[in-house]
């Protein structure tokens, strides 16, 4: 099932060719394994939170569990083995290899919506996406509760579960369904809901799932029209926006390290991909309801 040119070879050798499908295969093999990894692992709502197995990061309200990073390190060792040339930045144990021109780099989310996981809702997930200077080249997001399996090649189209992706044929803002989230900061996560209620009477109606890589996979599929967050890092979106870039979703991501320029009203962190018959619209709805103040 994987082909040999998707591994590399050692790490003293001339860096591998950057085959797009062949990185997709790697991402797909990772993260199915590590969502194998994650339903043995005890459940935080089963084990009524045992002591040590949740912290907070940046916020109370920002969680880590001992399941985040125990998939994490998996992750690792399974990239070392197939792709020991490459490097890795993920959200718990970090890296700086970044935009990196002349580098794979891996960036992976081990639990992208672990809020959801340390609740008992089933809406997170795995995220694994190969990038070379700061732009995703492969990606695959599995979804351990349902085993969905989402996953893009650059240039090649984006599927779930072998069924080929395709954003809605959505017109009229006005009828279209839009996702979002919100930051841990309460300050921010105050200002983002003005934002959206001034969006709500604007468009059909706005969900809130708790994962930003399963609301871009939602607009990848055609279930939502738009999604619009701000605050998201680069490991939440890395392989779930060239999902819906490649369902033909227009996507406009924060950058890596502040390459894209605060100069189109959103604001210099906002992500925001939706269905092409809409996506202007509703950047333009976005604008009028404060995006780039929030």
């Amino acid at each position: 099932m994987w082909s040999d040119d998707a591994v590399s070879t050692p790490s003293d050798s001339p860096a591998p060719t950057v085959d797009p499908e062949a990185l997709r295969l790697v991402a797909v093999r990772i993260a199915t394994e590590a969502a194998e990894h994650l339903r043995g692992l005890p459940r935080p709502w089963e084990s009524g939170g045992a002591e040590g197995s949740v912290a907070t990061k940046s916020t109370p309200t920002d969680v880590v569990t001992a399941s985040d990073t125990a998939v994490e390190t998996l992750v690792r060792e399974r990239l070392a083995a197939l792709r020991p040339a490459d490097a890795v930045v993920g959200e718990e144990h970090g890296g700086s290899a970044g935009v990196d021109p002349d580098r794979v780099v891996w960036v992976v989310d081990p639990i992208d919506g672990t809020v959801n996981f340390l609740y008992g809702l089933p809406w997170y997930a795995i995220s694994v996406a190969a990038t070379r200077a700061g732009r995703s080249l492969a990606g695959a997001v599995v979804e351990p509760d349902s085993g969905r399996v989402w996953s893009a090649a650059l240039g090649r189209g984006a599927m779930c579960d072998g069924r080929r992706l395709a954003a809605s044929g959505a017109t009229d803002p006005a009828l279209s369904l839009l996702g979002t989230g919100f930051a841990y900061d309460g300050t921010r996560r105050a200002r983002q809901a003005g934002m959206v209620a001034a969006l709500l009477p604007r468009v059909r109606d706005v969900r809130r799932t708790g994962s930003a890589a399963l609301d871009l996979c939602a607009v990848a599929a055609g279930w939502t029209d738009g999604y619009l967050e701000h605050g998201c890092n680069w490991w939440d979106w890395a392989a779930a926006a060239l999902v819906a870039q490649e369902a033909g979703a227009v996507v406009r991501t924060p950058g890596v390290a502040g390459l894209v320029a605060p100069d189109d009203g959103l604001g210099a962190d906002a992500l925001l991909a939706a269905a092409p018959g809409v996506a202007e619209a509703l950047a333009g709805l976005a604008r009028d309801a404060g995006a780039a103040s929030v």
